[in-house]
């Protein structure tokens, strides 16, 4: 098998696998009838970089992207749905939602229209896909320095935490592969946030530990 390959379909198993961690918030809405302490925030945020990432891949004509991210969108709209179903702050969702759609449609409109054809398009829808890529995942390192306060890593996901890892490389090789910067440095403060919490659950892990809720994930 081709490494090209091998890394592809690394990053499809990798990836759609991470945005499946969102099915435990899922059953544990319905099981519970309520959204409370489940975030709402991640699953909308993410979904706007899957369909970032989607309009990246369709312009690269990348099959591997495009078949990820919208998976991972798809993934995300249930998740929202279903929230917005639970949740008594249905107001406040919608708003978010809503400003959520004015900000991509904004996007949207600026890609198809004030850019021109071509690379600085590619390149520049890249650029931006990378900057929310990245403050995606640096985005708990406020968490991270709580939990080294407190010495306890309870609002962790380990299976998470595994899954972001192997996501990060997977993303970082086939970036290298096809010489994209744009998919291969967003990707790569996955990898190291990763070892930080792997660290933190060796360092004050108790013998049992319950998983908790899902966080926002990349690309």
């Amino acid at each position: 098998m081709d490494f090209l390959l091998f890394l592809s379909w690394a990053c499809i198993v990798f990836t759609v696998g991470m945005f499946s961690t969102g099915l435990s918030d899922l059953r544990k809405m319905r099981e519970s009838k309520s959204a409370e302490n489940i975030q709402f925030l991640p699953f909308l945020t993410t979904c706007l970089n899957n369909l970032g990432w989607l309009f990246y891949g369709i312009l690269k004509k990348d099959h591997t992207i495009v078949f990820v991210n919208t998976i991972g969108a798809l993934l995300q709209i249930l998740y929202i749905v279903v929230y917005f179903y639970y949740t008594k702050m249905k107001r406040q969702v919608t708003l978010q939602t809503l400003a959520a759609g004015a900000t991509l449609i904004t996007g949207w409109l600026y890609f198809t229209t004030f850019l021109t054809e071509g690379e600085a398009r590619l390149n520049q829808l890249g650029l931006t896909c990378s900057v929310v890529t990245v403050s995606m995942y640096l985005s708990p390192l406020f968490d991270l320095v709580e939990i080294i306060r407190s010495r306890n890593v309870q609002c962790l996901s380990f299976p998470l935490t595994v899954a972001t890892f192997f996501t990060s490389t997977s993303w970082v090789l086939y970036g290298l592969q096809l010489n994209d910067y744009y998919i291969m440095v967003p990707n790569t403060p996955g990898i190291f946030t990763s070892l930080i919490r792997f660290f933190l659950f060796w360092k004050f892990a108790p013998i049992t530990q319950s998983s908790p809720t899902y966080k926002a994930l990349q690309m």
